[in-house]
């Protein structure tokens, strides 16, 4: 059944913003929810069956508009989809929170619901698990908390650490010492975190200990206190190694786990400490498990089909080998 809803933008600088450079982003709402709109004054009038989410689409980007938001594709397809769910309400609250500046004043923002509600997890209890596809942002949210909770002096240090192991390549053939070896490993983290504090500020606070990346190796036989501690692609790191760096925990430590269970790069045989300690943590008070999916990856919106892609085909081996296992 056809429908015809009209939203009022409140003025013309809102409707051009809305409209998007020669009107892409009303030609992608109209595409993706099959509607035809026009534009009357500052009113935007949507005609088609799915018109109102149309309009609940239109209603978030104004939202946005008001937090200091710049509509993105990803965003706007973000939009699209929350609305069609019914969720379009929860974009107000993903985009008016600020998680920390960057060096050059830039404020860093959730631009998911599954990323906020990640946010709030790590800013409320003392351990949080990130669990995700590539690109949901889970790595670059907490170092953006580590370094937000280092500026106002609620952390002494920030330490970032990964298992040093290799996506189909050894260490051993890398020149080098084991910090120059795995160095490339660390890169993601040293990327933000330079981002964040600024290339002379990062170097002053790696020079004097305030900021140590290292691998998780290194963590043996420490306690950790008054540090914010994040331990990145966690899916590899072995039940012994996770086990060895939960247990690191000191007073006034704040640790945040993150990893993808479907990229894990462990020798055959070896299970995941990751998924072990999330299956036996969860409900645990003080530690959070959040789960991230393809609706939270922000980079290229490729990346989104290449995450659902490989996720449907692995359910589909899920489901081969549970009626082979039936014979």
């Amino acid at each position: 059944m056809e429908k015809i809803v009209t939203v009022e933008t409140g003025g013309l600088e809102r409707l051009r913003a809305v409209l998007g450079v020669f009107d892409e982003n009303m030609d992608t709402i109209a595409r993706e929810l099959s509607l035809i709109y026009h534009v009357e004054g500052t009113v935007l009038r949507l005609e088609g069956a799915e018109a109102e989410t149309g309009a609940e689409v239109v209603k978030s980007l104004l939202l946005a508009l008001d937090a200091g938001e710049s509509i993105e594709k990803n965003s706007l397809l973000y939009c699209i989809g929350l609305a069609r769910e019914g969720h379009a309400s929860d974009i107000e609250g993903v985009m008016r929170g600020v998680v920390a500046f960057t060096s050059r004043g830039k404020p860093v923002k959730c631009k998911t619901v599954g990323q906020k509600s990640y946010v709030d997890a790590i800013k409320a209890n003392t351990i949080t698990f990130g669990v995700g596809p590539a690109g949901t942002g889970k790595t670059y949210l907490a170092v953006c908390l580590a370094a937000a909770a280092y500026k106002g002096k609620q952390v002494e240090k920030i330490i970032l650490t990964r298992p040093a192991v290799e996506a189909g390549e050894k260490l051993g053939f890398l020149p080098g010492d084991l910090q120059t070896k795995v160095d490339p490993y660390l890169r993601p983290l040293y990327d933000a975190l330079q981002e964040m504090f600024g290339l002379e500020t990062y170097q002053k606070l790696m020079e004097k200990g305030a900021i140590e990346v290292a691998p998780l190796a290194y963590m043996r036989g420490r306690t950790l206190s008054n540090a914010f501690v994040i331990l990145d692609e966690a899916q590899n790191a072995t039940r012994e190694q996770m086990k060895m760096f939960l247990t690191r925990l000191g007073e006034g430590c704040k640790m945040v786990v993150t990893g993808d269970l479907t990229q894990t790069d462990l020798p055959e045989g070896k299970s995941s400490g990751l998924k072990q300690a999330v299956a036996l943590l969860k409900g645990v008070e003080d530690i959070a498990v959040c789960t991230l999916t393809e609706k939270d990856v922000v980079r290229h919106p490729l990346v989104m089909r290449i995450v659902r892609a490989y996720e449907q085909e692995e359910r589909r081996g899920r489901k081969t080998n549970d009626k082979r296992g039936n014979r």
